[in-house]
């Protein structure tokens, strides 16, 4: 008699798949926690604790359907704690016939379960996780024999290729991109949406991770888990997301201000990437309920969320399993600087990275500009070695996966591709951050000074950034403008600001 196994990863809990729309007795589901997903990085408490949830929740909702499942918890006698480990003792021990997974969304475990099936007796195939717009391969085909890859050219072919905010074969409105409207500072005394959060109980997920020596970082509500664990709650922020906040989301999608964590942001990326929902969910929400209020949804709010997705979280993607695992070794700068101590405590005088550190610590999460613009910018230019980004981007973010996580990281944030992903460093003093926030006016330094006991560390580590570099940065035309003022500069004023960020690097840990 014929008996298949087939694998569920912690990020594949797409209900909607096809292997679930039938019950079928010779069919069995397996699902594990395992200490080898828990300990390739130190990962937020939030976080081992969320995947943990939504996979239990998802076993539970499998067993509903009368679903064979086979599940191992963290602390199950019988839990060799490895993939290939566990997989192995179920097919000797349950007479396996056959074995099936989905393609896994990280290279690491994509070679795990390639070289295990490689040497496996029985039958073995792997199925698409049906979630993506794109095939794995489809950004490589789109920029075969191109030097550079461009977002925008790839969101508007996928635009096309799925009419999404299409009139024919034209853009609706006869514009692709609102940027240029989505940039604004929150007003001073504008009170944000309110967000939505659950208040999950996680408790007993949690005793059972206190009992072993996993390593985490950040805080926990065991009480009151704010995250989504399953589908009904993540269509439920997604619906949230649509009636409360994407009229503002466009406007003040890279806003920031203290104590704020929310702001008009969808928080969808978890239940996305741990496929609880699909981005063409989100997106057909997002479209229909502009439909509905034209007049109360610009049309800018609505396209720059619809370019989050379709556009940059389908282009990076591509760009991972195009360039792994190469990726994962470029450093283009040859940063070989640690990560500063308060990376992990929030304890710095900086107001911005105080509050987008603490804020990570406490809930798991911080929108794209903070991570880009300050925790991301002080490390590039503080000249972190990406490893040491990674590795913290990795571990304290909910929504955290490689194949999304190293693209933006070691890609956009810190230029360690050296241009594969973004035309230049996004590199940044004080003005921007203060352009952009309400953390400058209260911070112990201050942000038009350059030099001095109360510098802002940002404005003399932006020029230092840029006199160490010139050698790889000198010709980027989109940065000539700030060699031409750094040229023109007084020898003696670029002394002073190159002994003010040689003595902040030195002290790196006090600021």
């Amino acid at each position: 008699m014929s008996k298949t196994l087939r694998l569920i990863l912690g990020d594949q809990l797409n209900s909607n798949h096809s292997w679930f729309k039938t019950v079928n007795d010779s069919i069995t589901y397996l699902m594990m926690e395992i200490r080898t997903e828990t300990d390739y990085a130190t990962h937020h408490i939030q976080k081992i604790v969320g995947f943990f949830s939504a996979m239990q929740e998802f076993e539970k909702d499998l067993k509903s359907k009368k679903h064979q499942v086979i599940y191992f918890c963290l602390n199950d006698e019988n839990n060799l704690q490895s993939f290939e480990k566990n997989i192995d003792f179920l097919i000797t021990k349950n007479h396996f016939t056959n074995f099936e997974y989905q393609l896994p969304d990280e290279y690491r475990l994509d070679q795990i379960l390639k070289n295990f099936c490689s040497k496996l007796s029985i039958s073995n195939t792997v199925a698409d996780s049906e979630h993506f717009y794109t095939e794995r391969n489809e950004l490589g085909d789109f920029f075969e024999g191109k030097k550079t890859f461009l977002m925008e050219s790839f969101y508007h072919a996928m635009r096309k290729k799925h009419h999404v905010l299409m009139e024919n074969d034209k853009p609706l409105t006869g514009k692709w991109n609102y940027d240029g409207e989505n940039r604004k500072k929150l007003p001073k005394n504008h009170k944000p949406t309110p967000p939505l959060v659950f208040n999950n109980d996680v408790s007993k997920i949690l005793i059972e991770i206190n009992k072993t020596n996993i390593k985490t970082i950040g805080n926990i509500d065991e009480n009151n888990f704010v995250w989504p664990i399953n589908r009904d709650q993540s269509l439920q922020l997604l619906d949230f997301f649509v009636a409360e906040c994407l009229h503002l989301f466009g406007s003040y999608q890279d806003a920031m201000t203290p104590n704020e964590w929310s702001l008009y942001h969808a928080r969808v990326s978890f239940s996305m990437n741990s496929k609880m929902i699909s981005p063409k969910e989100v997106v057909d929400k997002a479209i229909c309920e502009w439909k509905k209020r034209p007049a109360e949804i610009e049309y800018n709010q609505l396209e720059g969320f619809v370019r989050q997705i379709i556009g940059w979280r389908e282009y990076m993607r591509g760009i991972y399993w195009l360039k792994m695992p190469e990726f994962g070794n470029m450093n283009f700068f040859n940063h070989q600087g640690k990560l500063p101590d308060w990376f992990w405590t929030g304890k710095t005088k900086m107001n911005c990275l105080k509050d987008a550190i603490n804020q990570s610590l406490d809930y798991a999460y911080a929108h794209h500009i903070q991570r880009l613009m300050i925790t991301g910018n002080f490390a590039l230019l503080a000249g972190v070695h990406p490893d040491e980004v990674d590795n913290w981007y990795l571990g304290i973010y909910i929504d955290a996966i490689e194949w999304v996580e190293i693209t933006n990281t070691r890609g956009m944030s810190q230029f360690a591709d050296g241009g594969i992903v973004g035309t230049k460093p996004y590199a940044s003093s004080a003005s921007y951050i203060d352009k952009m926030s309400h953390y400058c006016g209260s911070c112990f330094y201050k942000k038009a000074i350059k030099t001095g006991d109360k510098a802002c560390p940002f404005n003399s580590l932006y020029w230092n950034f840029y006199d160490k570099n010139e050698d790889k940065l000198g010709k980027n035309p989109r940065i000539g403008m700030m060699y031409n003022v750094w040229r023109k500069m007084q020898p003696d004023h670029k002394a002073e600001l190159l002994q003010q960020a040689d003595y902040y690097l030195k002290n790196i840990n006090d600021l």
